[in-house]
This record gives C-alpha cells, structure tokens and sequence, in this order.
C-alpha cells in the first residue's frame, strides 16, 4: 500500500541560522522527520580549523542545547531527527546525545553516518594514481602545495534511510549532500531502493528547495518587500509523495509566504545547471514545473531522474596562509583620489612584507550630501601572507595614517581595531570514483549498516544551448529589476545567478536580453570570465555560473562580498533596455 506523503520539516539552513528554530517548528504544524543543515563549503572550513586547534570542536555543539528542551515532546510524539550538525565527528555529536537523552529519563536511539571523512585516504588515492583534479583548473591535488587539514567527501541519503529502517529516531550526519538530508527520510518512509531515479530526484529538488531554511519562505528574497511577517520568516516544510511529487509549504502560525516565486528562488540557487549531480540520482531541472495549489503551497510534479554519477565530490581544504582586514571611511569629494593615497600610502609600508593588499571602495558618495552618511564611503582593506609576524605591521601602518594620510581618515569609533592576523582556508574541489567512498551508518549497539549503492551510474554533462537572438529594439531604460527576481550564491570560486521573471508575457525579452554577451556587459566583473549559460523555460529563467569570480573559494577569496550573494541584486539594479507593453504589464 502507498503511504501516505512524508511531511519534512527544516530547522536550520547553515550554521549560525536561528538559535530559535527547533522551538518554533516543534511549536508549529506536525510534521514526520526534522530536518537540519548546518554545513556549507564556507561553513566547513571554518569547523575544520576549529577542529585542527581543538579535536572537541568537530561538530555544531549549539545543537545539543536547541534540541535538549524537545527531547520528551520528540519522543512521545515519534518524530524522526536528522541533521548533518556531525561534520568532522558525527560519532561524538551522537554520543553527546545519547548523553542529554539518558539525562531527560527517555526512550530515543541515535545513529550516525559516517565515510565522507577520507582525509587519511589521501596518500593512498594518490599512490593508486587518482589524481583528485580540481575541478575547475584541472590541476592534481598532489601539485597544491599545502598540507590539506580536511577531505569529505558528499555522501548521499542512503545511510541516513538505512539508519532510520533500523530503528534510530535521531540520525546525525558529517558532509552529506544538503538535499539528502531530505532524499534520505523520504527513502525510508516510502521503502525505496537506490535504482528508483525517478522518485529520488523529486526527493532531491524537494531537498534542495527547503534545504536553506527561510530561502523558500521568503527570505533572501528580492520580492522581499510583499513578503508579510518578513520580521522572521518561518521554516519550509517539504510533502513529499511516494513518485517523488511534493508540495513545498511552511508552518501556518509562522511569518514569511511560500510561492511559486519563493521557490523558484531557491530552486535556481547553487546550481551549475540543468543536470543536478547527486549521489542518489541526477536530477533533469529542466522538466521541473512548479503550480501554486493553495496559500503557501506549491506542488512540484514529479521530476524526471536518471542515475547518479559514478563519482563522488569531495571537498578538501588546507591553510594558504593568514589574513587581517580593517574597515575604514572617507567621506567625499575626491574620493577615488583619497582611496588612491590611501592605497599607495600602505603600500608604501607593507610592499615586501604582504604577500597581497586589497583596498576596496565600498559605495559612491552623494552629489549633494542630505547629512554626512550619504557623503561616506566605507573602505575596506585587507592584506594576506603567508605567515602571521609579517601582518602584525597592518594594524600600525594603519594606524600611522591618521595625522598624514587623506583629509578626514577615520575609522568607526566604536569599533575594536584589529591587531592580530587569522587563519586563510582554501577549498579544493575534486572528485573520486564513488566506490572508494564508504558509507555506513553506525547504530547505538554498534551495528554497521552498509548503505546500498544503485545498480548502474551515469556521466551527463550539462548541456549546450544555443544563444538567443537578440533583443527586440526599443523602448525605456529601467532597472532590470523592475521585471525581474534574481537570487546568486556560490559553488567554490564560481558564483551563480538565476534570474526570472514571473510575467509569461516578459520570458522571450529576458532571455534575449541576458545573453552571454548581454550578461558580460551588465557585469564588467566578468568581462574575461568563462560565463556558462543556461536556459529553464518551464521557470522562464535564464541561470549563469560565472567561473572564478569568488576566486578558488568562498573562504579564501577577497572579495568583500566573499560568497557572491549579492550579485544577482547588483545585477537586477543594472539599467537594461525594456519595451514600453511590458512596462505596462509590470505596472498593473
């Protein structure tokens, strides 16, 4: 008999999200399995060089105490818990549960996955000639030049899934993928098996889309303005059915709204394009169609899949270096003049000592200043190098600028000044053959379960599509995004874009504006960058990934915007050429 459809509710969508979360979802609409993510690629550096200084700092400690007051409701209410909160020791998280759970006098069973840790693995994956390239330069890992400190591999839902048949009623992950925290209850609760592409690849987009907690109700949002109770939007709950349909909507009590909109948003968001490589099944975007069947409800008919790829990711990580930075402020006129002294004048101290200086403008006095805010610009400067002694020079080269640099120097007042340089992380992507990784979950009695693997496996790389045909001529310029939603992120060095337009009548003038070439000119950032462009009419959505703009990684570019989350909104501010009809359309 069909079961009914698993109700998946998220708590978290990275770490430092809302302490609040669990209570809030506890106190809302029921729901089956509880859903966790704490890691992303910058998040897991930062945890692995908190667990290089202190072995007890592997996992996300804080989600001991927000789960510790729900503990009795959790079981006699029988709901699931799964969360990737392990990171480096999802074996410790478990037993520190097992701790408060014995403490709280009930009856709970907890699990962990574990195998996507193979950062001991790494010599011998050398030595038996897997090369570990990156996956943007092609370069072998071997030839990096530091001594990495972390290697994970991304696991799938299957270990999870397998813990859950087993009887554990709180399942704690290290690095799976973020949508097999969703994939890998809702294979448990409809009993399938790894060969069922079609339904997991529903399960995955469903995933993907509650997988950043508020990002679907709302948050992060470029509609944000129509968003009621936006104050704090609450929690996305996945329904997700026995062929892999779903229904994305979120606690009634709760602030924030799910719409088609909302979940486009997410759905565009970190992607590389219509092929969405999981380790449960790759996932065809391109047939995904979204409805709105309710207030904050929105069905998502099931989603063409095939198998997954025969490989798996794996992020490595290493220490480059070291790190200081400062905020400073101008205030206008002659601003890039003042920033131009300012530049030279640290150089002028630091050459030789810092391996880089970045000095970044941040903003555009106003012509006629109101009050002396709107004359300010904010500048941010940073140095990096190799070693920390060289940087200790920062803070009073800064320092030394006071009484001779550009007229009215300062920095904010209130603000502690930076003395001591910190540690510089860089992300390495690669991939391996999927079964050199193992993937096991572990019970409370020490049984080890071997998660099952599909039968078969697929390479399918993303597809090529043509160019539009250029823009129809005429009309008024106007932000683009007067017409336009739009939502970026990051996926190592490269940042990503989608950008969509909810009126069908504005489709064809979007995806002929937003070519490759009319992408290169709204962005001069990205004038000699590989630009990979995708279409996804079904969401009338144009998506990009701009290789290398974030560098070789969220964690160790110096952008000021380090994860490219603002560019889809710099994007949509970029004054683009729109006929007077849509305009009309628009404004009714």
């Amino acid at each position: 008999m069909t079961r009914r459809s698993v109700r998946i509710g998220n708590f978290s969508g990275y770490l430092g999200d809302r302490y609040t979360a669990i209570d809030e979802v506890m106190a809302g609409d029921q729901v089956d399995v509880l859903m966790g993510d704490y890691l992303a690629e910058v998040t897991l550096a930062a945890l692995a060089a908190g667990y290089r200084r202190d072995a007890g700092g592997g996992y996300v400690a804080y989600f001991l105490q927000q789960v510790r007051p729900h503990l009795a409701a959790i079981a006699e209410r029988g709901v699931k818990v799964v969360t990737n909160a392990g990171g480096f020791d999802p074996a410790g998280l478990a037993e520190a549960l097992r701790g408060l759970i014995a403490e709280a006098g009930v009856s709970l069973r907890v699990a962990h996955v574990e195998g996507d840790n193979v950062l001991d693995e790494l010599a011998t994956y050398h030595a038996e000639g897997h090369g570990m390239e990156h996956l943007d330069t092609g370069a072998p890992l071997k030839d990096w030049g530091v001594e990495p400190i972390a290697a994970n591999a991304y696991l799938g839902g299957f270990g999870i899934a397998a813990a859950l048949g087993a009887g554990a009623d709180i399942v704690v992950t290290g690095r799976v993928t973020d949508a097999s925290l969703t994939a890998g209850p809702a294979a448990w609760w409809h009993g399938w098996t790894p060969d069922d592409y079609g339904p997991l690849a529903g399960a995955v987009t469903a995933g993907h889309i509650i997988e950043c907690g508020a990002h679907a109700t709302g948050g992060n949002f470029s509609g944000f303005r129509d968003v009621p109770g936006m104050l704090k939007p609450g929690f996305p709950i996945a329904e997700v059915a026995a062929d892999g349909s779903s229904v994305i909507t979120k606690h009634a009590r709760d602030g924030g709204m799910v719409t088609v909109d909302t979940v486009t948003a997410q759905l565009v968001y970190e992607i590389q394009g219509p092929r969405y490589l999981n380790p449960d099944a790759t996932v065809h975007l391109e047939t995904v169609q979204l409805s709105q069947v309710g207030t904050d409800r929105v069905a998502i008919a099931p989603v063409a899949g095939s198998a997954p790829p025969p490989t798996a990711k794996v992020a490595v990580f290493a220490p480059i270096g070291y790190e200081i930075s400062q905020m400073l402020f101008c205030t206008g006129p002659d601003v890039a003049v003042k920033v131009a002294l300012l530049r030279a004048q640290l150089r002028a101290q630091l050459e030789g000592y810092v391996d880089e200086l970045d000095v970044t403008a941040l903003g555009t006095a106003a012509e006629d200043p109101a009050t002396q805010w709107e004359a300010t610009v904010g500048i941010r400067v940073m140095a990096t190098a190799r070693d920390p002694e060289p940087l200790r020079r920062f803070a009073p080269a800064v320092g030394s600028l006071y009484l001779q640099g550009f007229p009215g120097f300062h920095h904010d007042g209130h603000a502690q000044r930076v003395s001591e340089p910190w540690s510089r992380i860089d992300y390495w992507p690669a991939l391996l053959p999927a079964e050199l990784v193992p993937h096991r979950a572990v019970l409370d009695d020490g049984t080890v379960l071997e998660a099952p693997v599909p039968s078969t496996s697929s390479v399918e790389p993303q597809p090529v599509q043509p160019e539009p045909p250029a823009p129809v001529t005429g009309g008024r310029r106007v932000p683009l995004g007067t017409l336009a939603h739009a939502r970026s992120g990051d996926k190592g060095g490269n940042a990503n874009v989608g950008i969509w337009v909810p009126a069908p009548d504005a489709w064809e003038w979007l995806r002929t504006t937003l070519s490759t070439e009319g992408i290169r000119a709204l962005l001069p950032e990205a004038k000699d960058l590989e630009i990979v462009r995708h279409e996804f009419p079904h969401l009338r959505a144009v998506h990009v990934v701009l290789k290398g703009l974030l560098g070789t990684g969220g964690s160790s570019n110096l952008r000021v915007d380090q994860i490219g989350k603002s560019v889809g909104e710099y994007l949509r501010s970029k004054h683009v050429t729109v006929p007077e009809a849509l305009l009309e359309t628009a404004r009714g």
